[in-house]
């Protein structure tokens, strides 16, 4: 059985697999992993010492900026996670601007950030455990006082939770914004040409005028400007959290 959200198949189910669910979130997540793959494939073959391809200069400046963003909020020492923070950068900038192309954004569904945030969190404990050792990090559950230690075990469990919160909170946020705008403006100019009497009324009033201009606005702020800052926010959160994971093990 299929479930839909505003006329859109969120679920279907596959017989050929027993009948597993799966969700839009899964489909268009997959798609952007590998068009994101194939991309990174394509720009890094034939590589050149001298007279490069202007593939070739984006590349370089891709991987300088990811290089410079990382080393800049972490330290050299970290340099070694710049692929992990920049496909997690790229992973949630595509997934939230798929929706301009009327796909399924995976960043207005919970899950998606939930698991990106568990990964993080699965990462920041490594960290403390390999810096503190496994005794440290426990014991870092009762620092300063004792008494603190389920509040400590709470502000720990937290983290994950807030990073996903933060990021799916400001995606389905402008979504949900853009909406009532639009329907605003859909009743404001039905109201306004309904005030012309008979058949000039309803012509003019189902003509969307109103709707010129603005919406392009809201776009460019909550599907481009909004999309690069909640990518650019998760991702600093995440250096930030694993760098003083180690300092604090």
């Amino acid at each position: 059985m299929d479930i839909s959200i505003n006329g859109a198949p969120v679920y279907f189910t596959l017989d050929i697999l027993g009948g597993i669910p799966i969700s839009a979130t899964l489909v268009v997540t997959w798609g952007i992993m590998v068009l994101l793959t194939g991309l990174c494939i394509w720009m890094t073959r034939d590589l050149k010492v001298a007279g490069i391809s202007k593939k070739q200069a984006v590349a370089e400046f891709l991987v300088t900026t990811a290089e410079n963003f990382v080393n800049n909020n972490m330290g050299a020492k970290w340099a070694n996670f710049v692929p992990f923070v920049a496909a997690l950068f790229a992973l949630s900038l595509c997934s939230s601007l798929s929706s301009l192309l009327g796909l399924f954004a995976p960043t207005a569904d919970l899950s998606t950030e939930l698991a990106w945030a568990i990964v993080v969190f699965i990462m920041i404990t490594a960290t403390k455990i390999k810096s503190g050792g496994l005794g440290g990090y426990f014991k870092g559950f009762t620092q300063p006082i004792f008494v603190l230690t389920p509040f400590n075990i709470i502000s720990e469990l937290a983290t994950p939770i807030s990073m996903a919160f933060r990021h799916f909170g400001n995606i389905i946020s402008g979504s949900v914004i853009s909406t009532l705008v639009y329907a605003a403006l859909a009743t404001a100019n039905r109201a306004l040409f309904g005030l012309l009497p008979g058949f000039v009324g309803d012509l003019l009033g189902s003509i969307p005028f109103l709707s010129v201009g603005v919406p392009a606005v809201l776009s460019l702020y909550f599907d481009w400007f909004s999309s690069f800052m909640q990518a650019f926010i998760f991702c600093m959160l995440t250096m930030m959290y694993i760098a003083t994971a180690a300092e604090d093990g």
